[in-house]
């Protein structure tokens, strides 16, 4: 995905990597990876969501990337990652830790951050070995376990069987997104974003959401209406901490405050007033700091402190 289909000035403008890389998966699918900031710093993976791409985390790459080494992916099908044969849960914990193997050295542990399907994708690699030697703490953001689609609020009828079938259609949407018009901002501020979203925050949304390939965009739509990952959650035993918009129609509270019961080791939860699915775009500066805390309460150059 070319980078003019992207904003190209301000904090959502995707800054360039110091390299790049690509991680292969276990079924041989091909991932782009980029690393931002010094090559000695503490290790941060960032997996965004369905339908996004590394330039929905411009904001928080531009300032941890300063004294961090900030590791972004784009997920199979997405970005400048090639579509793969496969699509499923199982794929979303085989990309992350083919994405952790090529990017951190033996022994070296990463604070994850994981966005929507991102956070999804920590919660199916939960129980691995690749994923458990290699993180620190999680960052969960405007993400849920299952029952995504039963439980969403973008269709503002009464939960039921009606909406629950509403819902998975217009998820399911096989045409192209098409340009980014005016109406086209409307409806994906009013599905992904708060109300007090600003214009530049939607308009980087928009463009990002409207370059994900529609058979990919499908293809992953079929996952999420499936999801059942309750028990990523009871093995998700490093530290994590939640974050969730109080607006979030995609992915409402409700599934957060489910995480939060079901973690073993949660240190912290957020609910943000007026801010929709899109946390790291809408509250950019928040999101970043919550990912700061985690490297400093449990990395150290690279390594895990001791006693955490």
């Amino acid at each position: 995905m070319s980078r003019l289909m992207h904003v190209r000035s301000g904090p959502y403008a995707p800054p360039a990597p110091a390299r790049e890389l690509v991680a292969v998966s276990a079924d041989g699918a091909r991932l782009h990876v980029e690393v931002h900031g010094p090559e000695n710093a503490p290790p941060v993976v960032l997996a965004h969501g369905w339908a996004c791409s590394t330039a929905f985390w411009a904001a928080q790459i531009r300032e941890l990337a300063a004294d961090h080494r900030v590791i972004a992916y784009d997920q199979r099908g997405h970005g400048r990652s090639p579509a793969g044969l496969a699509y499923s849960t199982d794929t979303l914990a085989d990309d992350l830790e083919a994405v952790l193997a090529a990017t951190l050295a033996p022994g070296e542990r990463a604070v994850i951050a994981g966005h929507s399907m991102g956070g999804m994708t920590v919660m199916a690699a939960a129980a691995r070995p690749g994923f458990r030697e290699r993180t620190a703490a999680v960052l969960l953001c405007s993400t849920g376990s299952s029952r995504l689609v039963a439980e969403s609020t973008v269709v503002p009828i009464r939960p039921g069987r009606l909406r629950t079938g509403l819902t998975k259609r217009l998820l399911g949407f096989r045409a192209p997104l098409g340009p980014v018009t005016p109406l086209a901002r409307r409806i994906l501020k009013y599905g992904t974003m708060g109300p007090g979203s600003a214009p530049h925050m939607v308009e980087a949304c928009a463009r990002i959401v409207h370059a994900c390939p529609r058979k990919v965009r499908h293809a992953w739509s079929r996952v999420l209406d499936l999801l059942d990952l309750d028990h990523g959650i009871r093995d998700l035993t490093v530290p994590t901490a939640v974050v969730v918009g109080a607006a979030d129609r995609l992915t409402p509270p409700v599934q957060a405050r489910a995480l939060v019961a079901g973690l073993p080791q949660c240190v912290g939860s957020t609910e943000l007033p007026g801010v929709g699915h899109m946390t790291p775009v809408e509250a950019p500066e928040l999101v970043t700091g919550k990912i700061r805390e985690l490297v400093t309460t449990y990395v150290h150059a690279g390594h895990v402190k001791e006693g955490a």
